[in-house]
C-alpha cells in the first residue's frame, strides 16, 4: 500500500449515490449501502483500511480521483478504453446493458427500433453512447431521432419511465433489474442483457501498485467465499467474476 493512502487509515471513496442496488441511500436518508459499498468495505479492510463513501455527481468521479479529491472511485464504472486512458482500473464484477418499460410495455416499444421515441438515462453512463448510436442511425436510415433525456441520477431516469415522461429507459443491468422489482409491478424488463463488460474500481492512473494490492485483496475475498455471500445477499451474484484484473483489455 502506498503509504500516502494508508497513513491516516481511511479510503476516501467517491460514489454516485443513486445507482441501487449497486450504491444508493438507505431510508433513514444517511446511510450509504448497496452490494459495491458492502463489497469494497471488505476489500478496504484486506488492506487494513476503512471506506468512508462521499455522495459524488457521477460524472465527476474519476477526474476527482486524478486531483485526489476521492482516493478510491467506486460507482458501478464500466471499464472501457476512454476510463483507461484517464484512470487505472480493478476489474470486481460484470454487468450487461438492460432495457425496461411499462409493466404490459403498453407502447410495444422495441430496443432495436426505438427511432422517434423518448428514451430515458442518466447522464455520463455508457448508456448514453449506446442510445446515441441508435439515434443516429435511426437518421441515417430516414427515421426520426430518438429523444434521449439524460438525468443526473439513476432515480430520476426510472422516475421519468414510471411517470410517462420517457416511454422506456436502459441502465446496467442489475441497476435496471433492481428498479423493476422496487417500483413494484410499475415496470418490466424489456429484451435481453447485451454487452456485459466488467465494472472496474478507479484508482489514479500512476498508481498500479495500488491498484494491485487492491486486486489482491479481492482474490482474496472470492477465494474464502466472501465475494459470493456479498453478492448472494444483494441478489446480483449472476455477475461474479473469477478473478479481478488491472486494466484488462477491454474492447
Amino acid at each position: 500500500m502506498p503509504a500516502e493512502v494508508a497513513e491516516d487509515g481511511v479510503l476516501t471513496v467517491g460514489s454516485d449515490t443513486s445507482y441501487a442496488p449497486s450504491e444508493f441511500i438507505a431510508e433513514d436518508g444517511e446511510t450509504i449501502v448497496g452490494f459495491d459499498v458492502d463489497l469494497f468495505s471488505l476489500v478496504a479492510q484486506k488492506l487494513g483500511l476503512e471506506a468512508r463513501f462521499e455522495t459524488a455527481d457521477f460524472g465527476s468521479i474519476i477526474a476527482g480521483v486524478g486531483s485526489g479529491r476521492y482516493e478510491v472511485g467506486v460507482s458501478s464504472f464500466t471499464i472501457n478504453p476512454e476510463r483507461l486512458q484517464q484512470a487505472t482500473m480493478i476489474s470486481y464484477y460484470s454487468a450487461g446493458t438492460q432495457w425496461a418499460t411499462k409493466a404490459g410495455n403498453p407502447e410495444g416499444v422495441d430496443p432495436d427500433n426505438a427511432c422517434g421515441l423518448t428514451i430515458a438515462v442518466q447522464r455520463a453512463t455508457v448508456q448514453v453512447d449506446d442510445i446515441t448510436a441508435r439515434s443516429e442511425a435511426c437518421e441515417a436510415a430516414g427515421e426520426e431521432p430518438i429523444t434521449i433525456n439524460q438525468y443526473d441520477l439513476q432515480s430520476d431516469a426510472t422516475a421519468a419511465i414510471v411517470s410517462g415522461a420517457a416511454v422506456a429507459g436502459l441502465a446496467d443491468s442489475p441497476v435496471m433489474a433492481y428498479a423493476v422489482q422496487q417500483t413494484g409491478g410499475q415496470l418490466e424488463l424489456l429484451g435481453d442483457i447485451y454487452e456485459a463488460a466488467p465494472y472496474g474500481y478507479v484508482v489514479p492512473l500512476e498508481a498500479t501498485e495500488f491498484a494491485q494490492a487492491i486486486a489482491d485483496a479481492l482474490s482474496a475475498l472470492i477465494e474464502d467465499g466472501t465475494y459470493t455471500e456479498v453478492l448472494e445477499r444483494w441478489a446480483v451474484e449472476d455477475g461474479a467474476i473469477d478473478a479481478p484484473t488491472v486494466n484488462p483489455a477491454v474492447g
